[in-house]
């Protein structure tokens, strides 16, 4: 039976890293917006959209699934009846856990730790879900579009296999957890993978300098629009996610 959106298990995690969000906030006043930069792809058509959501601490991408090409993430099979895929990185153990503990925070912001990817289907827009607030939409031409799936499809960790199995149920609706490349630590975080993606698109997104989901949204109000739309909001999720 598939989760409802905002069930208790999509609620905020307790803020249990002080030293981790000091650091962070220090970096984030450091940075902030101080790169600024306009798309270099206005203009260009055709296009196709990508969503930067981010509510509250964490940040993800959301596609529409008609338009991943062809041979690219083949476990969006998993989500056959979705109009939209949306998709974080977060530390394993932290992302997955049903509650939350100062030290599994602790070890996902200063221990390298592995990492999985969460995929939710969804059927509506991804306004809809996390509220025009927190969604950007950045229009991409074809190529670049096809660049950050690919940045995507490569952060699945199949091991040599063509596609691979959910670890298990995700967060909420329809989403699932998948092993992923890469380790997560306080400075290789959601937001610095997120960045990593549209830095592949050929956006001016540097995940060396963008920590925060904050600095991350402030950087891509220079190439992205806002959702006109105001749709009900899903509760914030939590920085490790």
């Amino acid at each position: 039976m598939k989760r409802r959106i905002g069930s208790k298990r999509s609620r905020s995690k307790p803020a249990a890293w002080p030293a981790a969000i000091v650091l962070a906030l220090s970096l984030h006043l450091l940075f902030g917006c101080a790169l600024t930069g306009t798309s270099p792809h206005a203009g260009q058509y055709p296009v196709r959209s990508v969503w930067l959501v981010a509510p509250g601490w964490h940040a993800g991408l959301a596609v529409r699934r008609a338009d991943i090409p062809e041979g690219l993430l083949p476990e969006s099979a998993d989500f056959p009846g979705a109009r939209y895929l949306e998709v974080g990185w977060g530390e394993r153990d932290y992302y997955q856990a049903r509650e939350s503990s100062v030290w599994l925070a602790l070890k996902a912001a200063l221990i390298p730790s592995p990492s999985v990817l969460h995929v939710a289907g969804l059927d509506k827009p991804p306004a809809a879900y996390f509220g025009s607030d927190s969604v950007l939409r950045i229009d991409l031409p074809d190529a670049e579009f096809r660049n950050l799936v690919a940045y995507l499809h490569e952060s699945f960790n199949r091991r040599g296999a063509p596609r691979i199995m959910p670890l298990g149920p995700g967060l909420y609706g329809d989403s699932r957890f998948y092993e992923a490349q890469g380790r997560f630590h306080l400075f290789n975080n959601c937001n610095t993978w997120a960045a990593g993606a549209l830095e592949a698109a050929g956006l001016p997104a540097s995940p060396f300098r963008i920590v925060t989901a904050s600095s991350l949204r402030c950087q891509a109000r220079h190439w992205g629009a806002t959702e006109s739309r105001r749709p009900e909001a899903l509760e914030s999720r939590s920085a490790f996610r």
